[in-house]
């Protein structure tokens, strides 16, 4: 079958190779791989940014989509026919990430789905609502699951809370589908004002142009009424005072990305004066995943996809989410 293999850091040493077709072993199921989705995390790993140490050869991509195709001996809660998409930690089914949990991760420490066929423990893989295709399913297991479980699991939004999104990516757009779902009105920033009436023909019920307003966070604070109840923080170092200062009373961040930095300078005063949560926040376990499908179904929530790449396409595809031109997610579909 065909794989991409890294086979050295960066961009140009991915290489679409044929290697060795997987087979369906004891508690195993076989999945016949038809989409992948990619994430930021994905091409610093192909860059040798988020962790230098890896083994390599790897396959890439956390984030795919595809059928069962077969099923080994003691799998019993699915068949030939299911459409799965394999889980982000496949040993995290719930309660605290520890790191015992969080050790394994497809595309890093454990063979990705840029591949065509993937063998996975069955308890490594989940199914998918019929309402969502393969390009759609593939976009959950990262980006979807980290906006659902920043939502829930760490700010418990309910039905009249207001939550404050970052930007347009995929886990962005996540949460803004999932807040509304949930109750709740939104307030979305961007430098694109293009981009801004997208995210209100989505529902957004307030955006700001940070380029525009400078204290942008202040004005959250203003146009709200006295501040959101929960941050999704996709900037990390230089947002992150502002996101303290959109909070009101008791408010809960999410501490997500770090596209503008990994350290910052703060006055612990806000934090101490407004009584704040601060979470830091990866992915999630199977059973918020569940929770986040059953919402998905009752609410059809349709992925956002900004760009689709062919199968020999994924190194562009890669080099592409670091250019930050996108709107939602994007996809390779094999």
């Amino acid at each position: 079958m065909k794989a991409w293999q890294l086979n050295e850091f960066g961009l140009d040493k991915i290489t679409l190779e044929d290697v060795e077709t997987p087979t369906a072993g004891p508690g195993e199921v076989l999945v016949d791989l038809k989409a992948a989705s990619i994430n930021y995390r994905d091409f610093m790993i192909a860059n040798g940014w988020y962790n230098p140490n890896l083994n390599l050869p790897l396959v890439p991509l956390s984030d795919g989509a595809g059928d069962v195709v077969a099923v080994g001996d003691g799998v019993t809660d699915l068949k030939v026919g299911d459409r799965v998409t394999p889980l982000f930690f496949p040993l995290w089914d719930d309660g605290l990430g520890t790191w015992d949990k969080r050790g394994i991760s497809g595309g890093c420490e454990v063979p990705g789905v840029a591949r065509e066929l993937g063998s996975y423990a069955e308890g490594a893989v989940v199914k998918f609502p019929d309402s969502l295709s393969y390009a759609e399913a593939a976009s959950l297991p990262c980006a979807a699951l980290t906006a659902w479980s920043a939502l829930t699991t760490n700010c418990n939004v309910q039905s009249g809370d207001t939550v404050l999104v970052q930007g347009t990516g995929g886990v962005s757009l996540f949460a803004l589908q999932f807040a509304k779902a949930l109750g709740a009105q939104v307030v979305a920033t961007s430098s694109s004002n293009d981009k801004l009436a997208k995210v209100k023909d989505l529902g957004a019920d307030f955006t700001i142009n940070y380029t525009e307003e400078a204290e942008w966070g202040n004005k959250v604070a203003e146009i709200t009424g006295g501040g959101v109840n929960a941050v999704v923080e996709i900037g990390g170092g230089d947002t992150l005072a502002h996101s303290i200062a959109a909070c009101n009373v008791g408010g809960h961040i999410s501490i997500i990305g770090n596209l503008s930095g990994i350290s910052t300078e703060l006055s612990l005063l806000p934090l101490l004066g407004k009584n704040l949560h601060l979470h830091g926040q990866t992915v999630g376990h199977r059973a918020d995943h569940e929770a986040m499908l059953k919402c998905i179904a009752d609410n059809n929530i349709k992925p956002v996809i900004s760009d689709t790449f062919g199968f020999d396409e994924l190194p562009k595809a890669l080099a592409d989410i670091a250019k930050g031109a996108h709107f939602g997610k994007l996809v390779v579909s094999y």
